[in-house]
């Protein structure tokens, strides 16, 4: 008969990251010991509570790295915001005839009503307009979007001191902040999306929503000390808007600038390919994040657009047969009017849309008056000259030698190359290999 050491370890086990147990045969009984400090989930300690109600479950391993430093920043600038939407609601109060014997509550349910209806239809037009801009551009949209929420708080604040204009500035600050719910709301599922490492979306943002609530309740009370202060005190209201707008920007800049993403979109991969053709080395997402730009550029030099209809590429047959000459990709590339357009095949994989998007970029870079092309493309600068063809043809010979390297070296740079946040439109074109 084998005798059971009593100080044998049964069995381990382990919550996440937080704590490790092993049990131990005492006798007839098992003990359970914890073998390393940590917060229980139960709420053994305050720590562990905290940690339960407002962070995801399974942190940190079920969030990505830059989960804490986006958060802390998001933090403080929801509460400047929360601060600086108090001294606007107060105007807007104010605006609408609170505290005025002389104001009508027909004139401030129909001044109410207009904002309203105006912030819908804000709403919808610019979804209409940028909805699949937001994706891609996440980190710019959601500094654009706060930038927005500043600026309609502003005006809101000033309205109150131009009384026959108070109806048309609060249906343009109700615009405003339309489009802020619409562009901060979807860049936040895009972020979620990024920080997810369990298909924990939900979660994440569920918790999200906690903080932001905590916050709120903290900038609630804050507000209650201050609103006294500030009533008939415009200098002082005006002074501690500025105060908290300066901190909510600040906060907000830091807050996109520590995303790190590892999906390429046309930015990150720009940034990319540069480095590549210059010395060889793919930077990595914690390399190349940082040197993305976050702020919305409203005209490019060379545009570059994804995804276009076959009448934006070729104009004629002649210019058909010259865009299939020495052709064996599924994806045409032409240059019209000064801009790169890429025709995509519905046969074409997500290595395909890099490698259009890769030879996209490089014909931009060529076709730029300034900086000069990388070293790499110098040989395909000379053809710059010449027909825009030309020039199409050699840079489908350019990535031919270029390109298989690269992708491999992407992968091994942990870039994600099983999807991207490229700005695809959804034209597919099927052509004839072979034209008479």
């Amino acid at each position: 008969m084998e005798l059971v050491d009593e100080a044998a370890v049964l069995a381990t086990e382990k919550y996440g990251s937080q704590e490790t147990w092993k049990y131990r045969l005492k006798g007839d009984v098992i003990n359970r010991e914890r073998q390393a400090d940590g917060s229980s989930r139960t709420g053994g300690s305050i720590t562990g509570a905290f940690k339960s109600i407002f962070l995801p479950q399974g942190y940190p391993e079920s969030v990505s790295d830059d989960y804490v430093e986006y958060q802390i920043w998001d933090t403080l600038q929801a509460f400047s915001s929360s601060m600086s939407g108090t001294l606007a609601t107060q105007a807007s109060l104010k605006g609408v005839g609170v505290g005025n014997q002389a104001a009508t509550v027909a004139a401030a349910t129909v001044t109410w009503l207009l904002r309203d209806g105006t912030g819908m239809l804000g709403r919808i037009l610019f979804a209409w307009l940028k909805g699949n801009k937001l994706d891609s551009e996440a980190k710019k949209w959601r500094l654009f979007a706060d930038i927005l929420n500043d600026f309609a708080m502003f005006i809101e604040i000033l309205a109150p001191y131009y009384p026959p204009m108070f109806t048309l500035i609060a249906c343009i600050a109700g615009v405003f902040k339309s489009i802020v719910g619409v562009a901060g709301g979807a860049t936040r599922a895009a972020l979620t999306v990024h920080q997810a490492r369990r298909n924990n979306m939900a979660d994440i943002s569920a918790k999200d929503g906690s903080q932001e609530t905590l916050v709120n309740l903290a900038g609630l009370l804050v507000s209650l000390v201050l609103i006294p202060l500030v009533t008939d005190n415009p200098r002082l209201t005006f002074a501690l808007f500025f105060l908290f707008t300066a901190l909510h920007l600040f906060a907000n800049y830091k807050a996109v600038r520590s995303v790190v993403m590892e999906t390429l979109n046309e930015a990150r991969l720009s940034i990319v390919l540069e480095q590549y053709l210059s010395d060889g080395r793919v930077l990595s997402p914690r390399e190349a994040n940082p040197k993305e730009p976050v702020f919305l550029e409203w005209r490019k030099e060379v545009p570059i657009k994804l995804g276009v209809s076959l009448r934006e590429l070729v104009t004629s047959t002649q210019d058909l047969q010259l865009a299939l000459k020495h052709h064996h990709k599924p994806f045409l590339i032409g240059i019209q009017q000064g801009c790169v357009s890429v025709c995509l095949s519905s046969e074409a994989s997500v290595a395909d849309e890099i490698e259009a998007a890769c030879q996209a970029l490089c014909l931009a870079a060529v076709m730029k008056a300034s900086p000069p092309p990388p070293q790499q493309l110098r040989q395909l600068a000379l053809a710059k000259g010449q027909d825009p063809w030309v020039l199409v043809s050699e840079s489908y010979k350019f990535m031919d030698q270029m390109f298989p390297a690269f992708l491999l070296d992407l992968e091994k740079a942990k870039w994600l190359t099983d999807r991207t946040l490229l700005d695809w439109n959804e034209w597919r074109v099927d052509w004839r290999k072979k034209m008479s």
